[in-house]
């Protein structure tokens, strides 16, 4: 008889080892933990409170009517006074001495009920009455060959700083020199052909009325107490059938006699009641 041997065991191979561990090591670990959302770097602290603020004071001056002169400072020229109103029934008039022809001719614009006009002041350089042209509905834009600007911080622009989808950054700034109220820089978060509005520097009193404005256009400072809006602008003169006053000089006819210089720092012609440029049909409004 044979003796019972007890069986010999096979040794497992390695590599069958290693695929195990690693079969059941994935089935026991947990899956992969999403990746962390980017970071986004906080806001400085005051810029949501400034943005706030802004907002606020520029309505308060959708709500602010009044008559207020404003001097306008530019590099290289002398200072000018614009007569801003804001009637109480939302018409409003912007007086801009050499606002047109290369600051030969004072004009003025105005939007009311009926549309938005350029009228044509009396100057040295156009002794005529003062006559108005329909340029579109109120609201239209103004295409910039006829746009002198300083009519935007206290119109449309008041809109835009309202609004807080508008792609807007908002600090607290230093008052220019002369300004009082509180002044923001602002500037626009998004690069755009046609930007909402200018970049710079907005001031208000806190009552709302607009102190300084600092932009690529100048620097318009409160000149004197504002006074009493009127119940609705008046046209400075008839609406009549003409081009408009662009900005721009017209071309130098070289069969015309020389006419005589302008000097952008003399007082404007023919004020009325306290206005540049106006006329007796003005009654007394800017």
């Amino acid at each position: 008889m044979y003796a019972h041997r007890p069986a010999q065991r096979r040794p497992v191979p390695l590599a069958l080892v290693l695929a195990l561990t690693l079969l059941f090591t994935g089935c026991s670990a947990d899956p992969p933990a999403d990746p962390p959302p980017p970071s986004t770097a906080p806001r400085p602290v005051g810029m949501d409170a400034a943005r706030d603020e802004l907002a606020a004071l520029a309505a308060a001056a959708q709500d602010r009517h009044l008559v207020a002169r404003y001097t306008w400072r530019v590099d290289g020229a002398g200072d000018r006074l614009i007569v801003v109103t804001s009637a109480n029934d939302g018409s409003w008039r912007v007086d801009v001495p050499g606002g047109a022809h290369g600051g030969a001719v004072d004009i003025s614009l105005a939007a009311s009920a009926d549309g938005l006009f350029q009228c044509a002041l009396p100057s040295p350089s156009r002794p005529e009455p003062a006559s108005c042209v329909r340029l579109g509905e109120r609201d239209d834009t103004l295409p910039r060959r006829l746009d002198p600007r300083v009519q935007h911080p206290f119109t449309d622009w008041l809109d835009v700083l309202t609004d807080r989808r508008a792609p807007l950054s908002v600090s607290p700034a230093a008052a220019p020199a002369e300004a009082t109220g509180s002044c923001y820089s602002v500037e626009t978060t998004e690069a755009s052909i046609n930007p909402p509005l200018d970049v710079g520097i907005y001031c208000f009193d806190a009552d709302g009325t607009p102190t300084a404005v600092r932009v690529a256009f100048g620097t318009l400072t409160l000149a004197a107490p504002p006074e009493p809006a009127p119940a609705t602008v008046q046209l400075a003169g008839p609406v009549v059938e003409a081009e408009p006053l662009e900005m721009a000089a017209p071309p130098v006819d070289p069969a015309a006699p020389p006419s005589s210089p302008v000097d952008p720092a003399a007082p404007p012609s023919s004020p009325v009641d306290g206005v540049p440029g106006g006329t007796a049909s003005s009654s007394g409004t800017p």
